[in-house]
């Protein structure tokens, strides 16, 4: 794990973007976030604050054509009081700006932990720790299609046990 200039983390954040698609991760995490210990997880520093990573991030898959992202955040997060973590107010604020209108879950933190461990068994992840002290701020992007929906999937699986009950 190695500290890289603002311009080298988007500069890894372009090359692996287009590589990674259904089930890969992009995790922007505080800076307490520990570097994990599976060999499909790959962990850089960004010498950044959280909320402008979390910005370049989101805007990068959001202009993809080939993904979408599921998006988790700790659901601590949303207790986490102001005396015990100076600016976690200001930083709720902006995060609920920069993902307006997206799809936002809010899960336990373990539970997310739980999840990216599983799809580290077999899928790709990339881990950004940024400059934030702020406890549960981590955003998780599970990456997912973004030119098929859930929808198209129910129905194709629909007229498959459809056919091959005929």
């Amino acid at each position: 794990m190695t500290a890289v200039t603002t311009r080298e983390w988007e500069s890894r954040l372009k090359v692996l973007l287009p590589l990674y698609g259904h089930r890969n991760w992009i995790v922007v995490a505080d800076s307490a976030y520990p570097a994990q210990s599976r060999p499909g997880i790959e962990t850089i520093v960004a010498e950044a604050e959280q909320i402008d990573v979390v910005q370049i991030v989101h805007d990068a898959i959001t202009a993809s054509r080939h993904a979408r992202a599921n998006i988790y955040v700790d659901a601590e997060l949303q207790f986490v009081a102001e005396k015990d973590a100076p600016g976690v107010a200001d930083f709720r604020r902006q995060l609920n700006k920069v993902l307006y209108g997206a799809h936002l879950s809010r899960i336990p933190h373990e539970q997310i932990i739980h999840k990216l461990d599983q799809s580290a068994q077999l899928f790709r992840i990339l881990i950004i720790k940024t400059e934030s002290t702020i406890p549960y701020t981590s955003v998780f992007f599970e990456l997912d299609c973004g030119y098929w929906n859930a929808e198209a999937e129910q129905n194709l699986r629909q007229a498959m046990l459809e056919a091959n009950t005929r």
